[in-house]
């Protein structure tokens, strides 16, 4: 699991992997994005990469494997994440505009209070996430496993779960508008709390 090291500031913040500098001290946190981009470019077993507030544009994290790794408010515009294998990675509060998730593998990821903006999830394997509290619109996750996932008082508006397995999948609190679930089996889903 990624290691925190606070910022060499002294602001309390955590610094990015392989910097002394968290992303609002860095002399330019797009060079650091360039610069972990190209990292991971290079690699293809990521673990421990702490790269929080971060700004990723067009960047291919497609066909690489990732485990305890830290996005948390981090920004993911065009990015490719297709063929991805991911493991206990922390996306919080993070925003992902027109990304492509397509045919990975992710599993225990955290995606709580996100914004997910015209994405893809398609054909995937979408175990144990967390999407609590998104804001998720013009995103598809047709043809994919959910199994145990939470999109608990997330806010889910035109986005499609065509022929998906939702078993376990909470949706309590969940804002729903414009949503299609044809051809999967909402009946094992959650969508009311039950009373105690």
């Amino acid at each position: 699991m990624f290691t925190l090291h606070p910022c060499a500031a002294g602001c309390g913040r955590s610094a990015i992997f392989g910097s002394h500098l968290c992303a609002v001290h860095v002399a330019s946190p797009a060079e650091e994005a360039l610069r972990l981009g190209t990292y991971i470019l290079k690699q293809r077993l990521i673990k421990d990469i702490n790269a929080p507030g971060l700004n990723f544009v067009s960047t291919d994290f497609s066909h690489r494997t990732f485990y305890g790794c830290n996005f948390m408010n981090a920004s993911f515009s065009m990015c490719l994440f297709t063929g991805s294998i991911m493991r206990m990675c922390f996306f919080d509060f993070a925003n992902f505009a027109n990304c492509d998730f397509s045919n990975s593998d992710l599993q225990f990821l955290s995606f709580a209070g996100s914004t997910i903006q015209n994405c893809t999830f398609e054909n995937s394997e979408l175990i144990h996430l967390n999407y609590c509290g998104s804001t998720i619109c013009d995103t598809t996750f047709n043809d994919s496993n959910l199994y145990n996932s939470r999109f608990i008082n997330a806010g889910i508006k035109n986005s499609d779960f065509v022929d998906c397995n939702l078993k376990k999948v909470f949706f309590i609190n969940a804002g729903q508008t414009g949503i299609s679930f044809r051809s999967s089996n909402t009946a094992e889903a959650v969508f009311v709390q039950e009373e105690q």
